[in-house]
């Protein structure tokens, strides 16, 4: 932090902040603990709530631990809710790719001369997969 150093915050986490654009007191002012929190989580970095608290801790000019419970708990539902809207990098799918199938009859065959169609990989009757299921992409 270039206006001195705040309490409670180390020197890993004045890095993470530094990174994320948090390099000011008025910085960590405006945006706020769970702000800033947030920030740090959504750049990749895993912060603990004890961040969240060293946070608050060097808003509120006290030490971490000295936050109060009923504060605490509500950075924490903040943050809880805010993580939720964040995507699941683990169940996150695949780039979408698309492949040409082997078209069905159509009512507009005749106007078609090229004799493929697009396949997705749905079985609809918009000319899609006509093996009844399962995954048809090689890898």
């Amino acid at each position: 932090m270039s206006q001195g150093k705040l309490s409670n915050v180390g020197p890993k986490s004045a890095a993470w902040l530094r990174q994320v654009g948090i390099r000011t007191q008025d910085e960590l002012v405006a945006a706020g603990a769970v702000g800033a929190f947030m920030k740090v989580k959504r750049a990749g970095f895993k912060p603990s709530l004890n961040l969240l608290y060293a946070l608050e801790g060097a808003l509120l000019g006290c030490h971490w631990q000295q936050v109060p419970e009923a504060r605490r708990a509500q950075m924490c539902a903040e943050v809880e809710e805010l993580t939720a809207l964040l995507p699941n990098k683990k169940g996150r799918p695949g780039p979408v790719t698309y492949s040409e199938g082997v078209s069905r009859p159509t009512d507009n065959d005749a106007a078609d001369s090229s004799g493929m169609e697009m396949s997705f990989g749905f079985d609809d009757a918009g000319g899609g997969d006509s093996s009844g299921g399962g995954d048809s992409s090689a890898d």
